[in-house]
């Protein structure tokens, strides 16, 4: 397959770049700065691209079979991440490709709580750190509005770190997905995992599915 990641040398961008890279898949990672090409792996297309601009989406993503975008706003521009994911929308339209958005985990469900989201769950998400729960649902509300495009919203689960691969993870839909003493987590590695499993087998079509051990 030819799958493009946006975001290419971010955490989570660069384990994604690195799965499909070892499933042998060609790959082209994307930075917004040319001087990041140094981080990125010799066995990738390096490319530089503004992930904001619909015209330059489309021209990153034309001929590629899926398109994952990881990145991140810069943190002055949280409040704009609904108008930054309807411009990736207008871009992805134009190449017809499917879409993989790495979101966030706010507005999933906690278990047993009668419909409370981790965004409303202290234990699970600060207060302090509801901003970026806040930017995470309007991302995800931006891709709801989206009809054209064949799009999935890839919610992590609470706890999100660095660790090793094990290749392992349970799947869910809009429910956070906990072990039996109530904690929800997954290293990056696994993440990238999931994500090129849904790549290679699409599973879900303009809906939201997470993952967690």
């Amino acid at each position: 397959m030819k799958i493009t990641v946006l975001g290419a040398a971010g955490n989570v961008g660069r384990r994604v770049v690195a799965e499909a890279l070892a499933r042998g898949h060609e790959v082209s990672a994307v930075v917004r700065d040319a001087r990041t090409f140094r981080a990125l792996p010799e066995a990738a297309i390096a490319k530089a691209g503004d992930a904001t601009d619909p015209f330059d989406v489309a021209r990153l993503t034309a001929g590629q079979d899926v398109v994952v975008n990881a990145t991140r706003p810069p943190a002055g521009d949280r409040e704009r991440v609904f108008e930054f994911t309807r411009s990736l929308m207008a871009g992805v339209a134009r190449s017809k490709v499917r879409l993989i958005v790495v979101g966030g985990a706010a507005t999933l469900t906690v278990p047993g709580t009668g419909g409370r989201t981790v965004m409303e769950d202290a234990s699970y998400l600060p207060v302090s750190a509801r901003h970026i729960g806040r930017a995470s649902a309007d991302q995800q509300q931006a891709c709801q509005a989206e009809s054209t495009v064949d799009w999935v919203y890839l919610s992590p689960p609470a706890n999100l770190v660095a660790g090793e691969r094990t290749g392992q993870y349970r799947l869910g839909t809009d429910e956070l997905v906990v072990d039996s003493d109530g904690n929800s987590s997954i290293s990056i590695e696994d993440l990238a995992v999931a994500l090129i499993d849904e790549a290679e087998t699409p599973r879900h079509h303009r809906q939201r599915f997470t993952v967690a051990y």
